[in-house]
This record gives C-alpha cells, structure tokens and sequence, in this order.
C-alpha cells in the first residue's frame, strides 16, 4: 500500500524581499518541514525569525522565491493564481489573531463566506455553518453580530468559519494574541478537541504556553529552523523543558 504523503511538505524554501537600495532581506534561507495527517504543531520563534512568513506560503498566500511546497503530495508550484485560490478556499482553514469577521454580518453568515464562494447552494451553506457553530459552542449565538460577542466569541466565529470547509489543514496565526486568560484557555481546548478529533493544525505563536499545547514545536531563527530545539539564551526554557510529549525537531 503506498505511503501517505505529508499534509505539509516543504523542502529548500527560501524568500527573499527587496530591502533598501540593493540590499536583500532573506526572510526564509532554506526551510525544510513536513507535517504529518493528524498532527498539532506550533511554530515558534522571535520577532523577525521567519515563521510568518513561511504560514503565508503554506497557506498560498505568498509565493516562495525557491525550493519546493507540496500540499497532500500537490506540488503548488504547477498551480494557477485560480488553482491556488481553489486551494486556499477549499483545503486551508484559517484563523488570524484579528479575527478578521465581517462587522455588520451575523455569525451564521461570516461562516457560510467561503462556501458562497464555492458556490454551495444557500440551504446547504446554511445548514454546514450552523454546524460547524455548534461545534464550536455557538449554537445559541447564530444571528448575533461581532460587535455583540467577547473576543473569544469571535475567534470560535472564526474557527467555525475555518472548519466550515472541512480543510485538509488548520492554520493558526496568532489566535490568542487578543484574547485575555480564560478565553485564551477556552480556545486552546477547542483546539486540543479539534486535534483529538484527527485535525490537523500549524499554529504561529510567540507564546510558551500556547506552544506548550501542541504534539510538537518547530523553532525557528534568522529563516531557518533550528534543528536542536529551542535557541539557547535562556528566554524560552519553558518551551523547551516544560512538557516531555514535544519532539522539537524539524523533520
């Protein structure tokens, strides 16, 4: 029987943008990574390390200027601006720290966006989001608008939004940078749920503890993943030491 291919696999993956004048901003020097079905993964590192950039790219929302990015065994460099679209709307779920919800649109509608664009009639768009709130504890808050949620009501507005789709992965950019404690705890488990459930998600994050919830971190530094774990200088030991189940490797 063949072999599953990886969910994410990237191989040599460089970006580099124009800086000022001549100069050259290597934001990614050569990142390899795969992320197996069924995997919880955080990436983490500092400010400037890389790893948003490389989120972009996984989520076809930037190109690499080299190496190589296979989506389930899809090499996305043979893909059309409208297949990488396709791809985005249909097999990538995201969540984004600002929530990003349409501010005069209930909840039930800002779920059902990405299945109008699909195309999918408006009885089935509706019945898919209003399940997908309801799994993710919102069943009784469909018709309210964002401006009538907490933030964390929002962000499970948005998780439902990304699930919606039943994406092939969940990418997670920052989801509790605005959050306050208990909501940031309450998404956390969501997330935990979602990944017993056979999910599989990448999620950004400069916070230990965040990053402490996943099956494995990925550090990275200068655009490269560090292939020993997290940097040595002190700042992040309990990322590194705080729960035996993380391999924090980059393979």
């Amino acid at each position: 029987m063949t072999a599953q291919p990886p969910v994410i696999d990237v191989r040599n993956l460089t970006k580099v943008y124009a800086g000022e004048g001549d100069a050259e901003v290597h934001a990614l020097a050569g990142v390899n990574l795969q992320v197996q079905q069924g995997e919880y993964v955080a990436l983490m590192g500092a400010s400037g390390s890389g790893k948003s950039t490389l989120m972009h790219i996984i989520g076809c929302l930037d190109y690499p200027t080299g190496g190589e990015y296979f989506l389930g065994g899809e090499d996305t460099r043979k893909l059309s601006e409208d297949g990488l679209a396709r791809i985005r709307n249909e097999r990538i779920g995201f969540v984004f720290q600002a929530f990003n919800l349409l501010a005069r649109t209930s909840a039930l509608k800002n779920v059902e966006l990405p299945l109008a664009y699909r195309g999918t009639p408006m009885r089935e768009r509706e019945r898919l989001a209003r399940r997908a709130l309801e799994r993710v504890g919102l069943g009784e808050r469909l018709h309210h608008k964002p401006n009538e949620l907490s933030g964390g009501q929002k962000q499970r507005v948005a998780i439902a939004r990304a699930l919606v789709q039943d994406p092939t992965v969940l990418l997670a950019d920052e989801p509790t940078g605005n959050l306050d404690s208990k909501s940031t705890q309450d998404i956390l488990n969501l997330f935990d749920d979602l990944h017993r459930e056979g999910r599989t998600i990448l999620l950004v994050t400069h916070e230990d503890e965040v990053g402490a919830r996943a099956d494995r971190i990925v550090w990275m530094k200068d655009g490269l993943i560090l292939p020993h774990g997290a940097p040595q200088n002190g700042h992040h030991e309990h990322g590194q030491h705080g729960q035996g189940k993380h391999k924090e490797l980059a393979t």
